[in-house]
C-alpha cells in the first residue's frame, strides 16, 4: 500500500502531515506534480515531476494507483478514476470520496463549471483553515490505524 498525492495544489500543511505519517508508519508517500517539489530526506518519501500539461499529473497518479492505495486529492474526476481502480481517495480537508458520493460530487462540479463558463461568479472554496488540517490529520490517522502498524523508534 502506498499514498499518492496530487501535489500541485496540495496545502503545505497537508504535505507536512503526510511526511510525518510516512516516517511514523514506514509507508511510501509519493508526491506527483508538474513542478519540482522539495521533500525531506526519507526512504519513504519521494516526488515525481511530470511534464506540464492538462491532467498530466492526474493521469500519472491513475496509472500508479493500485487497489488499497490512498490518493490525496481535491480533484473530483481524479478521485472518481482512482476509486474505479479500487484505491481510496481523501481530500486535503479530510473528506472521503466514496462510491456513494462521487457521482453527486461530479454532477455538482459539472453544474458549477457550466455556471462559470456562462459568466456567473460562483465564488470558490473557503480558505484552507486550521480546522481543515486537523480534520485531515484525524481521517489520515484513522485510516493508517486500519492498514499500518507504527514502527518502534520512529519519530
Amino acid at each position: 500500500m502506498q499514498i499518492l498525492v496530487d501535489a500541485d495544489a496540495c496545502p503545505a500543511v497537508v504535505k507536512d502531515i503526510l511526511f510525518r505519517a510516512a516516517r511514523r508508519v514506514e509507508m511510501n508517500v509519493t508526491l506527483v506534480a508538474n513542478q519540482y517539489l522539495r521533500t525531506p530526506p526519507s526512504p519513504f518519501i519521494r516526488s515525481i515531476q511530470v511534464p506540464a500539461g492538462f491532467d498530466v499529473a492526474d493521469q500519472r497518479i491513475v496509472e500508479m494507483a493500485e487497489p488499497g492505495d490512498l490518493v490525496i486529492t481535491a480533484d473530483i474526476p481524479l478521485a472518481a478514476a482512482v476509486l474505479d481502480k479500487g484505491a481510496r481517495a481523501l481530500d486535503p480537508r479530510g473528506s472521503w470520496f466514496t462510491a456513494e458520493n462521487i457521482r453527486e460530487r461530479l454532477t455538482v462540479r459539472d453544474a458549477m463549471e457550466q455556471l462559470r463558463s456562462a459568466g456567473i461568479d460562483t465564488g470558490g472554496p473557503a480558505p484552507y483553515a486550521l480546522r481543515d488540517s486537523r480534520t485531515f490529520a484525524g481521517q489520515l490517522d484513522r485510516f493508517l490505524a486500519t492498514v499500518a502498524t507504527p514502527k518502534r523508534g520512529t519519530p
